[in-house]
Formats: C-alpha cells, sequence, structure tokens
C-alpha cells in the first residue's frame, strides 16, 4: 500500500480535502467534473496507479484482495441531469445519475427512454459501461443504441467528447459506441448523451425484458479472444487508449 499512500497523499495536496474517502477500507476518489477525473487520470499516469471506476457497486463491489493495490473512482457525484432538449429528442446526464430516474423528468415534456423502464439499479454510467440490453421482440436492443454523444476522461489524461447530438452526423466508425459495454477499462464516462423517444412511442416498447448482465463472458473474451473480430478489435483499443494498463481488468471469478 505504500505507493497507493503516496499517490492519495499527492491527490489530497492537488484536489479539495473531501475528493477522497474510504469505502470498505479502499481510497475512493469522487470527481466533481471531466476536469477533475482528466486530472486524476494524469497524475495516475505519471505516478504509476492502477485505478479502478464504479458507478453504484451494484455489479462488481471493489473489496478484498484482487482491489488492493488500486485506488477506486466513483461517480456518485456525477449525478447531475445536466440538461433536457425536447426539441431535439435529446438528454445530457451525468455518469452518476439513477437510471430509473430518467423517466421521471422525462415525462413533463412527453419524453422516455425505454431502458429507464427495466429493473435495473444502477447509473446511467453503469448501464453504458455493462452494456445494458433489452430483449425487443427476440432482437437485443443494446443501450448504445441510443448512446450518441459523452465527454470522456481517457487514462493518459485527456479529456474527449466523441460523437453528436445531430441526427445525421458524418459517416464512419461512431467512436463513442466503443464505451459501452467498456466496463470502465477505456476512460470514465463523465457525461452521457443520450436520444429519448416521444411518448407517443411508449407502447411499443412495454414489452422490454432486462438481459442478464455477463460480466464473466467480457472477463473470458477479454482474457482469450480467440477468433473474436470484435473482442480483438477492443484490445487493440485498449492498448491505445491505456497502454500503461492505468484501468486493469480484475478477474473476480479466478
Amino acid at each position: 500500500m505504500i505507493g497507493v499512500d503516496r499517490f492519495i497523499e499527492r491527490v489530497n495536496g492537488e484536489f479539495p480535502g473531501d475528493r477522497v474517502t474510504y469505502q470498505k477500507s479502499l481510497p475512493t476518489f469522487h470527481p466533481q467534473s471531466g476536469d477533475e477525473a482528466a486530472r486524476l487520470f494524469g497524475l495516475a499516469t505519471e505516478m504509476k496507479q492502477q485505478l479502478y471506476i464504479t458507478g453504484f457497486g451494484n455489479n462488481i463491489s471493489p473489496e478484498g484482495e484482487k482491489f488492493k493495490d488500486l485506488v477506486v473512482i466513483r461517480t456518485d457525484r456525477l449525478n447531475q441531469l445536466v440538461r433536457v432538449m425536447p426539441e431535439d429528442f435529446y438528454v445530457v446526464a451525468g455518469a452518476g445519475y439513477p437510471l430509473k430516474e430518467l423517466n421521471l423528468r422525462l415525462k413533463k415534456h412527453n419524453l422516455f427512454f425505454p431502458h429507464a423502464d427495466l429493473p435495473y439499479v444502477g447509473s446511467v454510467g453503469g448501464a453504458l459501461a455493462t452494456g445494458l440490453t433489452a430483449d425487443y421482440g427476440g432482437h437485443d436492443l443494446p443501450i448504445s443504441r441510443y448512446f450518441i454523444m459523452a465527454e470522456i476522461g481517457l487514462p493518459g489524461g485527456k479529456l474527449i467528447k466523441p460523437g453528436s447530438a445531430c441526427f445525421k452526423s458524418v459517416s464512419g466508425f461512431d467512436i463513442v459506441k466503443i464505451f459501452s459495454p467498456s466496463w470502465g477499462l477505456l476512460g470514465l464516462i463523465v457525461t452521457a448523451c443520450l436520444r429519448v423517444l416521444p411518448t407517443s412511442l411508449a407502447e411499443d416498447y412495454a414489452g422490454l425484458k432486462m438481459q442478464s448482465i455477463e460480466y464473466e463472458q467480457f472477463v473470458d473474451l477479454f482474457q482469450n479472444p480467440g477468433d473474436n473480430v470484435s473482442a480483438q478489435y477492443s484490445l487493440k483499443i485498449k492498448s491505445k487508449f491505456d497502454p500503461q494498463n492505468n484501468l486493469p481488468l480484475i478477474d473476480i471469478f479466478h
């Protein structure tokens, strides 16, 4: 823990005193903006400190030996509904904003977000990072379908804003989609821009059923991509975005 202690000492000297707490004995940083997240990543790169990103901790609770040398980044203070744009059919929410509360706020604008009515108890950022997916009449409907723009802190210390809120953007690969699902291995989703729908369409989505969240399958593919093109591509992106492996994969199954 000596390296972690030195890192936290440095963090406490550069950020306001309430940014670091201890959750289940693990030092935990609570960014309140994208700039703070990016500054922390930059410091972690400089000091070669590994980090772990979590939202509500429902899917993976950071505790125990596998996390003992890590510093946790928790998104609980990035919990604002930043903007609702009814005329353009999108919302911007902080990563720590509860997904289930989204439709409560959208109702007065005659809008809704299909995945917000699923029995998922977690944050917007967590839903995106885990690749929350619904069954829609026998077809997969991933939350990434509606993920159109974001503010993201990268492991090296940069803050990027990929994507577009326009209905028709430039052609080519939509880079924002690589962060859903990414399980926090590529960076921190600080804010997310989601396409929303008019409530006149709500009945069409009434039968959505939540699919199971498969972290074990993600871990297996990450460690043994084999001929899986998507997994191979994800690993290449990981090597570019996080060459020092500041955001390591935590295998909680072995």
